[in-house]
């Protein structure tokens, strides 16, 4: 910096100012300083900035899957929230593993990351309380946290689930299958709780064998999928938990000679240009992500209030598998 101050022409504390973005430089004094910058290719410390600062302008996000479509508007709306408050963002998969999720957790906070947004993977988030009394701001996002009292932002998955089904039910269905994830998923208990909501609402029993939660591989939803389209009282319907079930399941009707009625959690590319378009129940990902990162640094900007629990709503997209009446078997 000294060196750039003697080439410019001006002080130290104009260097910073103009590296730092702060006002108080004239343009024809930042053009100079700018050029000295070029010549000399000055480039700022970070690590003496964080330690006269006590900030990174870094922030962490644990996801889920990074190569999961549902994420990607998610991840891309904190990372434009965090580049407008001059943070950079840094992201890692937990790939549903509770341990992983801790693990990446912490490397962050050991990279002295400002502020957490973590999608969990497990219940148990005690393992963080030294980290936000240190003053790592944290706010979890699409499932709440477990243990300790933490900012949330969440999709009201069970309004948005009971809307779903009603909507079959709407139309004539009456044995509705339900494949979802893990029942220890936060998102996936409240999808299962929204269908027997719809089914309660319509006074319609609901047989065990028509709901299996469970891993998302396609193997087990196409078994499962199968097995409730046979026997005696087969399913005329499906709703499902997430994009990646809904998916197996287009395969699994797609070969049938009957149709079969199916609305979907989670909205997914190309679901218009199938014939029928896939009805879902569709989340705003980048709202969630938008959301969660302004809470995070308004916690950083010093907000002390309770722990906040945001719910943004869901919206029922018809296209046209979710209004096919059953078929006559």
């Amino acid at each position: 910096m000294k060196d750039v101050a003697a080439r410019a022409g001006v002080g130290l504390k104009t260097v910073s100012r103009v590296v730092n973005g702060e006002p108080g430089v004239t343009q024809d004094t930042e053009r100079r300083v700018q050029e000295a910058i070029t010549a000399l290719g000055f480039r700022r410390n970070d690590s003496a900035r964080v330690l006269r600062k006590g900030r990174t302008s870094s922030v962490g996000l644990v996801l889920e899957d990074l190569a999961d479509p549902f994420y990607a508007p998610l991840n891309r709306a904190v990372e434009e929230v965090a580049r407008a408050h001059g943070a950079l963002l840094i992201n890692g998969s937990s790939a549903e593993d509770p341990e992983r999720e801790r693990e990446l957790a912490l490397a962050f906070c050991a990279r002295r990351v400002d502020g957490l947004i973590v999608i969990p993977a497990g219940h148990d988030h005690r393992y963080l309380e030294p980290e936000i009394a240190a003053g790592v701001a944290t706010v979890f996002v699409d499932r709440p946290a477990g243990g300790i009292a933490a900012d949330a932002v969440l999709s009201d998955s069970h309004s948005g689930a009971r809307a779903g089904v009603a909507h079959l039910i709407a139309h004539g269905h009456r044995r509705i299958g339900f494949i979802g994830d893990r029942p220890r998923i936060h998102t996936a208990g409240e999808r299962l709780r929204g269908y027997r909501s719809a089914m309660a609402d319509a006074g319609l029993p609901v047989s065990d064998a028509w709901v299996s939660l469970g891993p998302t591989t396609p193997e087990r939803v196409r078994a499962e999928a199968e097995r409730m389209l046979t026997g005696e009282h087969p399913v005329t319907a499906f709703f499902t938990g997430n994009n990646r079930v809904t998916v197996t399941i287009l395969r699994v009707i797609a070969r049938l000679p009957h149709p079969v009625a199916l609305v979907g959690f989670d909205d997914l590319e190309l679901a218009d240009l199938l014939s029928p378009g896939v009805t879902v129940v569709a989340q705003d990902a980048a709202r969630l992500g938008r959301t969660a990162a302004e809470l995070l640094f308004h916690r950083l900007d010093g907000a002390e209030d309770a722990p906040r629990r945001v719910e943004l709503p869901t919206r029922l997209i018809v296209r046209g598998s979710g209004e096919l009446p059953p078929a006559e078997r």
